[in-house]
């Protein structure tokens, strides 16, 4: 089991409108501000979805590449960009995230239903951004959103090879409409069919919702790491707003503390995944 706790932080994501949520970070300036909180109380990777001038979700590459730049010069984070998108933005679209040269991209292992839209992970696709970021000396993080992903991720690897870096990391996204729930028998359920992927294989755990402190609480236990932020939960408990990513990334923190496993540095956190040197 881990010593320590990899801490992911999703501030913003492309569901939740900036009229609704006041706190959500939509211009760079919030996201870098955000950003060096997060650091600050225990993130060391930085998962990353743009908005335009109107707060809308955005791949555009200008805009991408500049929030890169932005990041590695005022934070230590580990750059994360969302190759998802919002779930009607097009592929080509989404594999050019890949030319704003992150630190590691998301790669989603297979289609959902996301609420009422579809969220279309082709096999090609797939392939292709995986065998991109294999060329760019960029890291995969491979997301799942329903248990045959897992076995979509072992098909990959054996035909298609290691990811760059060559060690294997994934995020369990659970409780997504039309996904598999935040539940403990999931994670369970998880935990079992990832026994046939690399050995040394991590993994994060996302809880949507108020499926959130129950996936924390058992990634935890089940010796993985956590995801958090206000792409994932707008409430920090019944009848509460979430205040700042901030308050999410402490409150992950505390609980890796007292599961003694406190949060991993970023130096540490670029070890395990393989992450390039700058």
């Amino acid at each position: 089991m881990m010593t320590t706790t990899l801490i992911t932080v999703a501030p913003t994501g492309a569901e939740s409108r900036k009229s609704d949520v006041p706190a959500l970070p939509v211009t760079l300036a919030e996201l870098v501000a955000t950003a060096r909180e997060c650091e600050a109380v225990g993130a060391s990777v930085i998962h990353v979805h743009l908005r335009d001038d109107t707060a809308e979700p955005t791949l555009d590459l200008g805009r991408l590449k500049e929030a890169v730049a932005a990041l590695r010069a005022e934070t230590g984070l580990i750059v994360q960009l969302s190759s998802g998108g919002a779930v009607t933005d097009p592929e080509e679209d989404r594999l050019r995230v890949l030319d704003a040269e992150p630190d590691m991209a998301s790669c989603t292992m297979g289609t959902v239903n996301f609420g009422d839209d579809v969220f279309l992970n082709r096999w090609g696709f797939i392939v292709d951004l995986h065998t991109r970021m294999q060329e760019r000396a960029i890291v995969p993080e491979y997301e799942i959103f329903d248990l045959g992903q897992l076995t979509a991720l072992q098909r990959l690897l054996d035909r298609h090879g290691l990811p760059y870096g060559g060690h294997v990391h994934l995020d369990l996204v659970m409780g997504v409409p039309g996904g598999m729930p935040g539940t403990v028998p999931a994670v369970s359920a998880c935990l079992q069919a990832m026994r046939d992927l690399p050995e040394g294989t991590t993994f994060s755990a996302t809880g949507i919702g108020r499926s959130t402190l129950p996936v924390l609480l058992t990634s935890l236990a089940a010796g993985g790491h956590l995801r958090v932020g206000m792409e994932d939960t707008i409430t920090y408990a019944k009848g509460q707003p979430v205040e700042s990513n901030a308050q999410l990334v402490a409150r992950a923190a505390g609980f890796a503390r007292l599961a003694q496993r406190p949060p991993m540095p970023v130096a540490a956190a670029r070890e395990l995944l393989g992450i390039r040197r700058g």
